[in-house]
């Protein structure tokens, strides 16, 4: 008796079993047919297809598994194969490979490479205003000695028509952003140049994976036609510069001194601005990321509206940050003789690939920020070549809506020391100068 009740007791327990794993199987298919009502495949191919591809690969393991197990790293395979050869044709795929996907801490792959041509073309440059030089020094010995011949009506015509050409040429090198004379430049970007699209992109932007641009915003004649003067004259303050990640130092910096910090590198910022070039300057030193790294945007977004509701003067607002990158990176340039922190532009553009326009971060502002910095950067490539990064585009807006004229800046990286970083303000003052200057 006792026997037959553990017998019945099993068979029970084994239809509760199948019993559950039919509804387990039932859930499961209705569950994929939800799924495929909302566009993905059918539930039954998908099945299918799992089926299929478990087969082929307990079949690709039970026959090959020898060159599993031996393969190595530099083995060849037809993946390797067909990598190699999509590399070769189209070398955009293996550079968009190294771009990482960071908020504010981006790492240019670029950098190296337009250094190197910035330094060849201002060699080259160097080179012809030396011929050019020799050859203007070589004109005038040959009036002089017409001048002693007595030729004087020749000479007074030379001069005049000497004083025309200077005249005209003049006008034709004086930058459309506030540049010094053509003979100040160590660098010449032809402006023709600029005009083609591909062009622009590769030698100037870093656009992240997360969004999307076109000819349309990046326009290189608009962004030089924009007026990025400032109104001289006024006592009241005409630049803020803040810091949405306060907190940011470098490879010697003391943890928690903002006397160290980026802090630190915005009051030298400010400090030159208002001592060498005679703009108001305010240095806003509110923190945002010491307990909430990750939402620092959305702290700082009312504090600075309250700054400029304070000060409506304001008419440039300037986000200091630090980068961050790999600890085998080294962000460094030399400028006037000194080892100096790269620095890079940065520009949220309110749209995502994947979803659009992003309605709740419109920029009403974009078109300017975007000529803002472009503008900084061709200034900041002609005059110091190799200091400044391609300008890093972004998805989202990064508070850089308030001002027409807002920038966000990324100050070397981590693995910089904090004097290369304080460094930089020379050079960064400088070409702000050029471009903001009435």
């Amino acid at each position: 008796m006792g026997k037959a009740l553990i017998k019945k007791k099993k068979r029970m327990g084994r239809y509760k079993q199948w019993l559950l794993g039919g509804i387990s199987v039932l859930f499961v298919f209705v569950c994929y047919q939800n799924m495929a009502s909302l566009g993905n495949a059918p539930a039954l191919w998908q099945f299918v297809n799992f089926g299929r591809e478990e087969i082929a690969v307990s079949a690709w393991k039970n026959c090959m598994m020898a060159m599993l197990c031996e393969q190595e790293e530099d083995a060849f395979t037809l993946e390797s194969f067909l990598m190699q050869k999509i590399r070769a044709f189209y070398p955009i795929y293996a550079f968009s490979e190294t771009i990482a996907d960071y908020d504010t801490q981006i790492e240019s792959d670029l950098s190296v490479g337009m250094e190197a041509e910035n330094e060849g073309q201002s060699r080259k440059n160097r080179e012809e205003g030396q011929k050019e030089e020799a050859g203007t020094q070589t004109k005038g010995q040959e009036k002089e000695k017409e001048s002693k011949e007595g030729k004087g009506k020749k000479e007074k015509a030379g001069k005049d028509k000497t004083a025309k050409d200077k005249n005209a040429k003049g006008q034709e090198t004086v930058a459309k952003a506030g540049e010094a004379p053509k003979s100040d430049k160590a660098a010449e970007i032809p402006r023709e140049k600029l005009n083609d699209f591909d062009y622009l992109i590769q030698n100037f932007y870093q656009v992240d994976r997360t969004t999307t641009i076109d000819s349309s915003e990046l326009n290189a004649q608009e962004m030089l036609a924009k007026d990025m003067k400032i109104q001289g004259g006024s006592e009241n303050a005409q630049i803020l510069i803040y810091h949405t990640h306060s907190q940011e130092g470098y490879a010697d910096s003391a943890p928690g001194d903002a006397g160290t910090s980026v802090v630190a590198v915005g009051e030298r910022l400010a400090q030159l601005l208002t001592e060498q070039y005679g703009f108001h300057v305010l240095h806003h030193t509110g923190e945002y990321d010491v307990e909430d790294r990750d939402n620092a945007y959305s702290y700082a977004g009312p504090a600075l509206e309250q700054v400029l509701a304070e000060n409506p003067s304001i008419e440039v607002v300037i986000d200091l940050h630090r980068d961050g990158v790999a600890e085998t990176t080294r962000l460094v340039s030399e400028v006037n003789g000194k080892q100096t922190a790269q620095i890079m532009f940065f520009n949220g553009l309110s749209r995502t690939t994947s979803n659009g326009n992003i309605a709740y971060l419109a920029n009403p502002n974009l078109a300017d920020n975007l000529a803002f910095s472009f503008q900084l950067k061709l200034a900041a490539e002609e005059y110091y070549p190799g200091f400044a990064r391609a300008t890093y585009l972004k998805g989202y807006r990064y508070n850089l809506h308030y001002r027409p004229r807002s920038l966000l800046v990324e100050v070397g990286a981590q693995t910089n020391t904090f004097e290369e970083a304080m460094n930089a303000m020379e050079p960064l003052a400088d070409i702000l100068h050029r471009v903001l200057a009435p």
